[in-house]
């Protein structure tokens, strides 16, 4: 499993007024979808005893150790993984997070009958955490699969469970509420946003990967990530978003996204009025990724760091007014044009600089895996886990 720092998901401790805004702004989009489902959870609600449910849906849970060696190191040259993942189709596809089998050179998965295969790697996202392997039918029978449910129509307050292998005790069966939804992370940029389930259940190193389940035995979410420092806080990948992310993975064996090359946070009338300074209602830059179509186009990252309430802010840099003639000074507005994005369009980018106007243009293209991904420098959703771990410990987020 994963660990995340004390400060992870409290709204006062959220990096940034974007991280914020976008929370509220995801919240509201599924209000409705909620709102209309919340009758149908009622009525449908299962009763299926938690021993009968584990019966009927652990032999689709399974086992996934793994394996990398770094040819560049003298000591700790091998390194293993351990982590769970679930059958999603009867030959033999498996979805389990990215961190658990990304970047590693040999894979093997346990079966319920106890059956060790070799597995191999159809495609992983770092960026979502998700990812699918494909193991070989045994004797060739179908192997049984899980159930993918609709996590839109969860409410906090719904009991689920989790099944995997905490610390190699294979199919173990934990139990707990939904304690949230749409969770967004610290350190987030806004075209990547994603948000999660919180839940009480506990979940333990060698879970990552493993379903969440509703009472009705069926997935919900992908556990990923816990609070260490927290009491029973963890976080589930939608399976929503996993199916939506599956046909990429399965096609182009990763999830391809257009390259903006720079992040920030908005800014408003409030910010602009405390700060007391030049500045207008946009987007501001504070970092431009290096190599990335943004620097090339000459946009500007921040320089100062100013720290206001506990969040910090990078000044200096432009602020993105429009993007393709919209503007940009709504979260919601900004979510709607990021997701409208796609590799090879054009992007014009209306920029205030030292008190001027400029327009700058450029051509998306795919955003690469970028340092920030990788475990090495702090990622969400790292390839391989540090030395002497049995699974992977993380920060959230991108």
């Amino acid at each position: 499993m994963v660990r995340l720092p004390d400060m992870v998901c409290l709204p006062a401790s959220l990096r940034s007024l974007a991280a914020c805004l976008a929370l509220c702004v995801l919240s509201a989009c599924h209000v409705t979808a909620r709102t209309a489902n919340a009758a149908e959870a009622g009525s449908g609600a299962c009763n299926e005893g938690i021993p009968e449910l584990f019966k009927r849906v652990s032999p689709a849970v399974v086992m996934i150790t793994g394996q990398s060696i770094n040819p560049y190191r003298l000591q700790g040259r091998v390194t293993r993984v351990l982590g769970s993942g679930f059958v999603i189709d009867a030959n033999g596809l498996i979805l389990t997070n990215s961190h658990v089998v990304f970047g590693l050179q040999s894979l093997t998965v346990t079966l319920d009958d106890g059956a060790i295969v070799p597995a191999k790697l159809v495609g992983a996202d770092p960026i979502f955490d998700l990812a699918v392997i494909q193991i070989t039918k045994t004797h060739g029978v179908p192997l049984p699969t899980a159930k993918l449910g609709n996590s839109d129509n969860l409410r906090p307050g719904e009991e689920v469970i989790a099944i995997g292998n905490p610390l190699g005790l294979d199919q173990t069966v934990t139990r707990g509420i939904v304690s949230g939804i749409n969770r967004l992370l610290p350190e987030t940029p806004l075209s990547l946003t994603e948000p999660l389930i919180q839940t009480d259940t506990p979940i333990n190193p060698g879970n990552s990967g493993g379903p969440l389940l509703n009472r009705c035995g069926e997935v919900i979410g992908i556990n990923t990530a816990i609070v260490a420092e927290a009491q029973n806080i963890g976080f589930s990948v939608p399976i929503n978003l996993a199916k939506d992310v599956l046909p990429a993975l399965l096609k182009d064996g990763r999830v391809i996204r257009p390259w903006i090359g720079f992040h920030g946070q908005l800014i408003g009338s409030d910010l602009r009025k405390l700060l007391q300074v030049p500045l207008v209602d946009g987007l501001l830059v504070e970092v431009v990724e290096p190599g990335s179509p943004a620097e090339k186009a000459g946009i500007r990252g921040g320089m100062m760091e100013l720290s206001i309430g506990g969040a910090s802010m990078l000044l200096g840099g432009d602020i993105v007014v429009n993007l393709n003639g919209a503007p940009v000074n709504q979260p919601d507005k900004l979510s709607g044009i990021m997701r409208a994005l796609k590799v090879g369009s054009q992007l014009k980018v209306k920029l205030f600089r030292d008190g001027k106007y400029l327009e700058v243009e450029y051509t998306l293209p795919e955003r690469p895996l970028l340092p920030g991904d990788l475990p090495e420098t702090g990622t969400f959703a790292p390839p391989t886990p540090p030395e002497g771990r049995s699974d992977i410990s993380r920060r959230m987020r991108r």
